[in-house]
């Protein structure tokens, strides 16, 4: 029968506790088992149908017996009531429609989509919107946890709970459990006020909160969030307490004082805005007197940029669209000194970040081209470097870049950048670089043929102390012809390796490059470095960035790659590519009058594999050769293994001549079901110094986890090394206390969580790089 009748508010009355215990993140939840505080109802429904209909809906009321007078119904055995997705099932059901109450008795079991509910009795007064549930147990299944109370009181928007818990282990493993002995509810405002909260693990209570308020549902509010607490030898104990302010639906603020038992005091602060065209951050923090010169007086001891006695950081990003293929960005960035980043980082950014830039703009992109006009600025970060080091501010910079197809067999296209350097301490000027080119590509089901043709023209406009030191001449050009083709052929045939079928491809490939000699001794050097000799630059027109230096070349590449690719999956097994470059002339053009030419003859050979003989191992490698000096250039080796569901092991092996010599040994490995090690292991060799060593035991359960990692590693440019024992304990579900470790952990062990096993790490041995200690002017 169809019936008026309200349904019962039971999932508000427990929802409205819950989002404060169940803080739901990206925890693992694969050692937990299949088991429910409340199991499935075999008598009710799927819940179907959205939350958010409810009040629209009808209530049906089914049972086996219907008793009772006009003013009073009672339903009696299997009674069950439905609307929308929410179910309620009952042995008996009492009605008073004259009087608005009700009561119902005798395994009273609810169930929506966000929750299952059994309770012994509850009753109510619908007129005066009074409802009560008695010794109750809740599983939520929108999200993992459960628990109970003894009993909830519900009246309009304000509630009572009593004896309430909270949990995502499993009833047979009850790791831990938050318990309250009272909570008010306010529905209308969205808070609650917990009394004599504690949280246990196992029987053991660990924490105990008197008094706490907390927000019910996703209404952005001012208060307290979580702090973060923190203890070590640098900083002492460590405590931070953010404060957040909700200003406006748009907006909002958070103020994050913080205090160091061995450094000071210091406020951070972040504001946010978001409207229809854009977003943007302005972040900052302040600390009026920092201890750490005087406790570490031998860091700062003859350092030409000491610290400041204020010290402070602010950043600035902000986007906004300006219609059609623009928008406007900014990124701004400010340390008070240049200590900043290794005093008050716990990485090795710290020591790896030497300037910081801030950059404003406009920029376009379209179908064929993209366009901009920007500016920026560096800031030393480095206190082992000087002004003298930092790359040139541009101020401003235009550029366009444009290739379209033209007609039906060629493509045509531009580069163009526009660039007034400026600089504190040296010598100046601008730069106006144009390489408009023609292509004509070919290509059919196995083979592509590319002739292409390209000019460069570019024009300097210098100071007079920098036209000087360059020969005198304060407006010198250059200009001339770049040629190249690149072609490649294709042949594949399928395969039989150990009974598994494959595709077998073999790519020789062939890039001829000509470009004429161009005097350039007496052009400046404003943004050009040399590029790291990789796979890549074998078919580059140029061994430098930035258009200052453009290398004369009479030059051919020949290379070769080829690969097995399983016809059952898709998947790559086997890359492996070759190649060298034959120089038909000495390259003549150089970065400065220190540098030497590059002979004619033969360059390094340059090889890449990469093979995945099974789906746990990875093994990938570079090496370069150099035939004339019958030498190593650069020896690469990376491996990992995949151990069961969760463990990894990687082994890399790092070195390049003259640069650095490296390995790097980290893994994960789980005991059993609950314990696992971890460790790094990151060593220089040709340094014979630790970079960083790492050494841990976790321990997981369903819906707990604890870690104790002990760190040593690089914590000063110096050199010297810093040693740190973190221990964390996490209630899945709930939060963490004590020094986050996973972070760390990710970081250092790559594969650590399986969703990173493809992410490359950056490494500055294998990308192209930028030396400061480099003389800027030739």
């Amino acid at each position: 029968m169809r019936n008026s009748f309200r349904f019962l508010p039971l999932s508000l009355c427990i929802a409205a506790a819950l989002p404060v215990y169940a803080q739901e993140a990206d925890d693992m939840w694969q050692l937990c088992p299949l088991e429910d505080a409340v199991p499935p109802f075999l008598d009710a429904p799927p819940p179907v149908g959205d939350p958010g209909d409810r009040e629209n809906l009808p209530t049906d009321i089914a049972g086996d017996v219907l008793d009772g007078d006009p003013d009073s119904t009672v339903f009696q055995g299997n009674v069950e009531l439905t609307r929308g997705d929410q179910f309620l099932g009952t042995d008996q059901l009492v009605y008073d429609s004259q009087a608005g109450t009700y009561t119902a008795e005798g395994s009273v079991r609810y169930q929506d989509s966000g929750m299952r509910i059994l309770a012994e009795r509850a009753h109510g007064d619908q007129a005066a919107d009074r409802h009560t549930i008695e010794d109750l147990r809740y599983q939520l299944i929108s999200r993992r946890g459960n628990g109970g109370a003894e009993k909830i009181e519900m009246q309009g928007e304000h509630g009572l709970l009593l004896g309430s818990t909270y949990s995502t282990c499993p009833p047979s493993e009850r790791a831990w459990e938050l318990q309250a002995d009272r909570i008010d509810i306010d529905t209308e405002e969205g808070m609650a006020v917990a009394r004599s909260a504690s949280i246990r693990i196992g029987k053991v209570p660990v924490m105990y909160v008197p008094w706490l308020m907390f927000p019910i549902d996703d209404r952005r509010r001012t208060g307290l969030l979580w702090p973060s607490m923190r203890l070590s030898g640098r900083n002492g104990f460590d405590y931070e307490q953010p404060v957040y302010l909700n200003l406006a639906p748009n907006y909002d603020a958070t103020l994050s004082p913080r205090i160091m038992t061995e450094r000071g005091v210091s406020l951070g602060a972040e504001f946010r805005w978001l409207y229809e065209g854009g977003r943007g951050t302005l972040e900052g923090a302040w600390m009026p007197t920092d201890r750490l010169p005087e406790n570490e007086p031998e860091r700062y001891a003859g350092s030409t940029t000491p610290p400041t006695e204020d010290r402070g950081t602010f950043k600035f990003n902000a986007t906004h669209a300006l219609g059609g293929n623009w928008r406007a960005t900014a990124n701004l960035g400010w340390v008070s000194d240049p200590h900043y980043l290794e005093d008050f980082s716990n990485s090795q950014y710290g020591m790896s970040a030497w300037n910081i830039r801030s950059s404003v703009g406009i920029y376009g992109r379209g179908l064929h081209w993209d366009a901009g006009l920007m500016a920026d600025h560096n800031q030393l970060a480095d206190y082992t470097l000087t002004e003298r080091n930092l790359r040139y501010d541009r101020l401003p910079r235009a550029f366009l870049n444009w290739e379209e197809p033209v007609g039906r067999w060629f493509q045509a296209g531009i580069s163009a950048e526009a660039v007034k350097f400026q600089h504190d301490v040296r010598d100046e000027g601008s730069r106006l670089d144009v390489k408009p080119f023609l292509a004509l590509p070919l290509e059919g089901p196995s083979w592509y043929l590319t002739p292409k043709l390209a000019w460069r023209y570019t024009a300097w406009e210098l100071d007079d102390e920098l036209a000087a030191a360059n020969g005198g001449e304060d407006s010198p050009s250059r200009s001339l012809p770049i040629t190249s083709l690149d072609a490649g052929l294709f042949f594949d045939r399928q395969v039989e390796i150990a009974g598994e079928s494959f595709l077998n491809t073999l790519e020789p490939r062939i890039y001829y490059l000509h470009v004429p000699y161009r005097d350039q001794s007496g052009l400046p050097r404003f943004d050009t470095n040399p590029m790291t000799f990789s796979w890549g630059q074998l078919f580059r027109d140029n061994r430098y960035t930035g258009p200052d230096r453009q290398i004369d070349a009479n030059q051919l590449t020949t290379a070769l790659t080829t690969r097995l690719i399983s016809e059952e999956d898709g998947r790559e097994r086997l890359a492996a590519s070759i190649g060298q470059i034959h120089y038909f002339d000495d390259s003549r053009v150089t970065l400065n009058r220190n540098q030497a030419p590059l002979e004619a003859g033969r360059s390094s050979w340059v090889a890449d594999v990469g093979v995945a003989p099974t789906d746990r191992w990875t093994i990938n490698a570079s090496y370069q050769w150099d035939p004339k000096e019958r030498r190593e250039d650069l020896i690469s080796l990376r491996t990992r293994y995949l151990l069961g569901d969760r463990g990894v092991v990687n082994l890399g092996y790092r070195y390049r001549r003259d640069l650095a010599e490296q390995v790097d040994f980290s893994f994960l490995y789980p005991v059993n079901r609950e314990w696992s090690l971890v460790g790094r292991y990151y060593y220089s060799l040709d340094e014979r110094k630790v970079i960083e060593s790492i050494a841990g035991v976790q321990w997981e359960s369903c819906c707990m986890a604890a870690r104790l990692v002990a760190r040593r590693y690089i914590r000063h440019r110096s050199g010297d090394l810093d040693d740190s024992l973190r221990f964390e304990i996490e209630l899945k579900g709930l939060g963490s206390a004590g020094q986050k470790s996973g972070e760390l952990l990710r970081r250092a062990i790559l594969g650590y969580e399986r969703d990173d096993l493809y992410l490359v790490p950056p490494s500055s041995l294998d990308s192209d790089s930028y030396d400061p200690s480099l003389d800027p002017i030739p």
